[in-house]
């Protein structure tokens, strides 16, 4: 099981969404595979003209091979990328150029990414290589710096964490260029925070944020409203605790994740920013954290534990939260999306009692709604030896198409608000109509871009300085002692 937010989040968030391929017109299949064998269409045209219905290449590519197959193949079979079309602005202009990517690892995301690229290939001539990526975000940011440092040609394009553009942006690709016309499309915040220096580094392909889990079977028993402030949180948290401790004395009102870990990174910022408090480091490199709005968040916090929280929220991670909200012993949670479809799946005995929704605010001045960012964007190497073909790779990946795929099929996240309306994604997806706004108003990214190389030395000092508050801590003192520390880093980063 990973154990760190990243690997968290991306081990649960790729968890495969059965999706049935519906053969709406099997004459026209048919014909197409008739006029292939007969030789009075090539391969491509069979592949092009077949995704254009809604027929994965895996899918296509057994029946050109396997006639057992094709005479068994019914609308009920599923394949992996079955629901993936190719846009209409994918040509043949690169036909012949080979790229090296680094995807995902040989997980649950592995099939689908293997089935689409075999598509891509197909549809556009560019011989695409998968090359899986390894699966912990410590392990894989050593191996992409190994081969960049040294400015190797031998990975063209590849996907990285939302905190790393700061670190990837000397070795990236511009794709200013690429995504002109498109843009716009994306969440504005993940793209602000994929861009160094006026370069964009990488393109959002899918994402992640926090949210609040809020039972709402418990808010209308105890006739409690949803929260929208974090004082809202806390009366309601309390109310409902006390009510359900008459049955069930391990039933706690709150649960989030407070071990000194790159998690609690996440969840301080939310507090922060939500109560005004400014966002840690600020995007032209002021330190800003030592402020009263901060600190008053974090005493907030401070104050859940014991209280509408376990003692031993301190030591959680995510599915430390989970498992105690997925036990039926917690009114609200913040978690990410990952665990909505787990809170809904199989015998869990919350099912379909519970909504998701933004964060609380705070009550400071300047306070708003705020979800720290998670996810992955698409990266072109500026050292690769096919250029265009590693950006065009990048903009196919991005598309609102392969993100729908993505989204019906992994349950990932799109980074185009306009995905989020799909019926079929929300067919399958339910909860993502509660998502947008979410990217839309909320999103904060972590100061990952404005420290750079030294984002992991800015993230470990404000976790562990919170973790103080948490577990006792003068908020003032510690803000004091972290400000400096913060401002050590990038003197020396700027030096």
């Amino acid at each position: 099981m990973p154990r760190n937010d990243g690997d968290v989040r991306r081990h649960f968030c790729t968890q495969r969404q059965e999706n049935p391929l519906k053969i709406e017109n099997r004459k026209q299949i048919s014909e197409l595979l008739d006029g292939y064998k007969a030789g009075k269409i090539s391969r491509r045209d069979l592949m092009v003209k077949g995704s254009g219905l809604g027929i994965s290449a895996y899918f296509l590519g057994r029946m050109t091979v396997d006639e057992a197959f094709a005479q068994d193949a019914t609308p009920e079979t599923v394949a992996p990328a079955s629901t993936l079309t190719m846009p209409d602005w994918i040509d043949q202009s690169l036909a012949g150029a080979k790229i090296n990517v680094i995807l995902g690892d040989e997980g649950t995301s592995a099939p689908w990414e293997k089935a689409a690229i075999q598509m891509f290939n197909e549809a556009t001539g560019i011989e695409v290589t998968r090359i899986p990526g390894e699966t912990s975000a410590t392990d894989r940011l050593s191996k992409y710096l190994l081969s960049l440092n040294a400015q190797s040609s031998d990975i063209d394009a590849m996907q990285i964490d939302v905190i790393w553009p700061g670190i990837m942006a000397v070795h990236a690709a511009d794709l200013t260029d690429t995504f002109a016309d498109t843009i716009g499309d994306y969440f504005q915040a993940i793209v602000e925070n994929n861009t160094v220096d006026g370069k964009l580094v990488g393109i959002p392909w899918f994402t992640d944020a926090g949210l609040l889990y809020k039972r709402d079977d418990l808010l209308e028993k105890y006739g409690q409203a949803a929260p929208t402030t974090w004082a809202e949180l806390e009366t309601a948290a309390k109310a409902i605790q006390d009510g359900e401790r008459a049955d069930k004395p391990d039933f706690w009102g709150y649960v989030w994740q407070g071990n000194a870990y790159e998690g609690l990174t996440c969840n301080a910022l939310e507090w922060e920013v939500s109560n005004g408090g400014g966002n840690i480091i600020e995007s032209d490199g002021t330190v800003s954290v030592n402020n009263e709005q901060a600190a008053a968040a974090f005493t907030r916090a401070a104050g859940w534990v014991k209280n509408i929280s376990p003692e031993g929220v301190t030591t959680f991670q995510e599915e430390e939260a989970r498992n105690i909200w997925q036990g039926g012993n917690a009114a609200f949670m913040r978690n990410w999306p990952y665990a909505y479809v787990l809170g809904n799946t199989g015998d869990s005995v919350i099912k379909d009692t519970f909504s998701v929704g933004n964060l609380p605010m705070g009550d400071g001045e300047g306070a708003r709604n705020a979800a720290c960012l998670g996810g992955w964007q698409m990266m072109a190497s500026s050292y690769s030896k096919s250029q265009d073909a590693a950006k065009y790779f990048c903009k196919w990946m991005a598309d609102p198409a392969t993100q729908k795929s993505r989204a019906i099929e992994l349950s990932n996240l799109p980074t185009i608000a306009s995905v989020y309306d799909d019926p079929d994604v929300l067919a399958v997806n339910p909860f993502y109509a509660d998502l947008k706004a979410v990217f839309q108003g909320g999103a904060v990214p972590r100061p990952s871009t404005v420290s750079s190389s030294s984002y992991n030395d800015v993230s470990t000092a404000y976790f562990t300085a919170v973790h103080n508050i948490l577990t006792g801590g003068d908020a003032a003192s510690e803000l004091s002692n972290l400000e400096g520390q913060l401002q050590d880093i990038m003197d020396e980063l700027n030096s």
